[in-house]
This record gives structure tokens, sequence and C-alpha cells, in this order.
């Protein structure tokens, strides 16, 4: 048994959009312009989450370092 609360990808997508139902959740263009992305301020609270996240021992750090919010 892991000693961290979430140990993947998926748990923590949905716990952060539990945590934050009012996130912006829209893509916007990328800046090549070739894809989407998530918007700003919607990337920045999910990395500054996951920095908590991570520094309070819920999550790895290895897992707060590969997350991505796709």
């Amino acid at each position: 048994m892991s000693q961290y609360q979430i140990t993947n990808q998926r748990e923590l997508r949905r716990h952060f959009w539990s945590v934050f139902p009012d996130m912006p959740r829209h893509k916007i263009r990328n800046y090549s312009g070739n894809g989407t992305m998530y918007c700003t301020d919607t990337r920045c609270a999910f990395t500054d989450w996951l920095d908590m996240l991570s520094k309070d021992g819920t999550i790895s750090q290895e897992l707060a370092q590969r997350a991505t919010l796709d």
C-alpha cells in the first residue's frame, strides 16, 4: 500500500476538478497554433495545487513532476 493518498494522474485530475469546480475547463489554441491547451488561470492553479500536494505529502514528488491536466 502506498503512503500517498493519490497515486495516479487520473485520480489526481478528478480530484483537481472536484476541488476547483468553477475553474475554466475550456481549451484555447496553443502558442504554436497546432493544438489546444487550458487557459493560463487553470494551468497556474493546477501547478500551484500540485506543488502544495507534493509538499503536504499527499502525492509523491515524482507524480507532481509528471502530472498533466490532459
